[in-house]
C-alpha cells in the first residue's frame, strides 16, 4: 500500500473550474479511503495565501504552492520539486490531474522507477502528437479517464491498452443542487417574470475557439427563437477573455433585451441560476465530460448537449437529455424549440425527479469513491478496511 501520495494540479483554491473541482474531490476521497497515507499536493498557480484563506480547506494534506513566483519560475521550481520527491521517495505514488504535468514524471520514471497516474479529461489528451506528452501517456502506470469518450479516444489514438485506462468520472454535490422554483431574488434582479422562457449556459468564456462551448451558436439563433418566444432570455454565466467579444456580438445582433451576462457567479448562488432556467444548453465540441450537465440534471432541468465529445457520458447517451450535432445551428434551434414547446420526444427530460435520481445514481460522490477504490485495488492497494460510503 502506498504510504505516500503526491497529487500535482494547476490549482484548487484560487480558481474554480472543472479540473479544480475534480482535484478537490479526488483528494477528499483519497483521504477517506486511505486515511493513514501521507499526502503532498503541488499547485502550480495557487499561492500560499490562497490555501490559508480558503473557506473550504482540505485538512491533513501538505500543499506546496508556486503561484507566488514569476510565471517563468513556476514550471522550473515545480519540476525540480517533483524530481526531488521522486528521488527522495521511490515508493511515492504520483497523480497528475492535468496531463501536461506528467512530462516531468515521465523523466522521473526513467531515472527513479517511480509510479504515476494521469487523470485524462478531454482536449489536453486528444490528438496528441509524437513527443514527450505522448510518451508520458503511454508510460503511465494508470490513466483515469473522466468519460468513456476520452477512454476510447486514448485507446484508438495512442494505442494504450484498455486495462490501463480506468473510468473515474466527474461527480457533483447533490446536496447543493436541488430542485426548486425559479428564485424570486433572481427574477427581481434581472426583471423577469416566472413565465418567461430562460435558456442557461454556465462555462468559462475563455480563449479556446469561440464555438468550443457552443454559446455563440445559441446567441446567433436567438432571433429565430424570439419569433416563437418574444421575451425569451439567454443567461450566459461565466467570465473570461471572450466576454467583451460576446458583448459586442449581442449589440450587433440587437439582442440586449434577450441576453443576460451575469459574469462570475459565487458558488452559493449558482444553484439558483440553474433553477431559474427552463433548459440548460451547452452544445460543446471539446468537453471532456462537463460537471455543469450533472448540476443541471440534479436541479431537474432539461439538458441539451453536443454528441461529439464527452458530454454524451453525463447524458447517458441521450437517455437523460438531448444530444445534437454541435456544429449544426439549425439542429440546435429545432431541438431548443421542441424542448421549450414541450414537444421533445424523450418525455423524461420533463421529469425533474427522474433526472435528479439518475444523475445521483450514476455520478454521486459514492459512485466516484467506488470507482477510485476499484482503481486502487487494480493497482494492488488494499482498501477494504477503509471503505466509507
Amino acid at each position: 500500500m502506498p504510504t505516500r501520495i503526491c497529487c500535482v494540479a494547476p490549482n484548487i483554491f484560487g480558481f474554480t473550474g472543472g479540473i479544480q473541482i475534480y482535484t478537490r474531490n479526488l483528494l477528499e476521497q483519497f483521504k477517506t479511503i486511505l486515511p493513514d497515507a501521507q499526502y503532498t499536493t503541488l499547485l502550480k498557480y495557487d499561492r500560499p495565501s490562497d490555501v490559508l484563506n480558503s473557506s473550504a480547506p482540505i485538512p491533513g494534506i501538505r500543499f506546496c504552492c508556486f503561484g507566488q513566483w514569476p510565471r517563468q519560475l513556476q514550471t522550473i521550481l515545480m519540476t525540480l520539486t517533483l524530481l526531488w520527491l521522486a528521488f527522495r521517495y521511490r515508493d511515492m505514488l504520483f497523480i497528475v490531474t492535468h496531463a501536461n504535468y506528467a512530462k516531468a514524471l515521465c523523466i522521473a520514471k526513467r531515472m527513479f522507477n517511480i509510479r504515476y497516474w494521469i487523470v485524462a479529461h478531454g482536449l489536453e489528451v486528444w490528438d496528441v502528437k509524437p513527443g514527450l506528452l505522448q510518451t508520458a501517456l503511454r508510460q503511465a502506470d494508470r490513466i483515469a479517464a473522466v468519460s468513456q469518450y476520452t477512454r476510447q479516444r486514448l485507446m484508438q489514438e495512442q494505442s494504450i491498452p484498455g486495462d490501463r485506462i480506468h473510468i473515474l468520472t466527474n461527480t457533483f454535490d447533490a446536496e447543493r443542487f436541488q430542485i426548486a422554483p425559479k428564485p424570486l431574488h433572481l427574477l427581481e434582479k434581472h426583471s423577469l417574470n416566472p413565465r418567461q422562457k430562460v435558456i442557461l449556459t454556465v462555462c468559462r468564456l475563455g480563449g479556446e475557439s469561440p464555438l468550443y462551448k457552443g454559446y455563440e451558436h445559441i446567441i446567433r439563433i436567438l432571433p429565430q427563437l424570439r419569433e416563437h418566444f418574444s421575451d425569451i432570455q439567454y443567461v450566459l454565466v461565466g467570465k473570461g477573455s471572450d466576454l467583451k467579444r460576446i458583448q459586442q456580438l449581442v449589440n450587433t445582433l440587437d439582442l440586449q433585451a434577450n441576453v443576460i451576462l451575469p459574469g462570475f457567479v459565487p458558488d452559493e448562488i449558482l444553484p439558483d441560476y440553474y433553477n431559474l432556467c427552463d433548459v440548460f444548453a451547452m452544445p460543446s465540441t471539446g468537453e471532456g465530460f462537463g460537471i455543469v450537465y450533472l448540476e443541471a440534471l440534479s436541479c431537474g432541468k432539461p439538458v441539451l448537449a453536443g454528441n461529439q465529445d464527452g458530454a454524451v457520458d453525463p447524458l447517458l447517451n441521450g437517455e437523460l437529455g438531448c444530444l445534437i450535432n454541435p456544429h449544426d445551428r439549425e439542429e440546435i434551434l429545432m431541438a431548443l424549440l421542441n424542448i421549450l414547446q414541450g414537444h421533445y420526444p424523450n418525455n423524461r427530460v420533463y421529469q425533474p425527479e427522474y433526472l435528479r435520481e439518475q444523475a445521483i445514481a450514476h455520478f454521486s460522490i459514492n459512485q466516484f469513491q467506488t470507482q477510485l477504490i476499484h482503481l486502487l485495488q487494480h493497482q494492488g492497494v488494499t482498501t477494504d478496511t477503509y471503505i466509507v460510503l
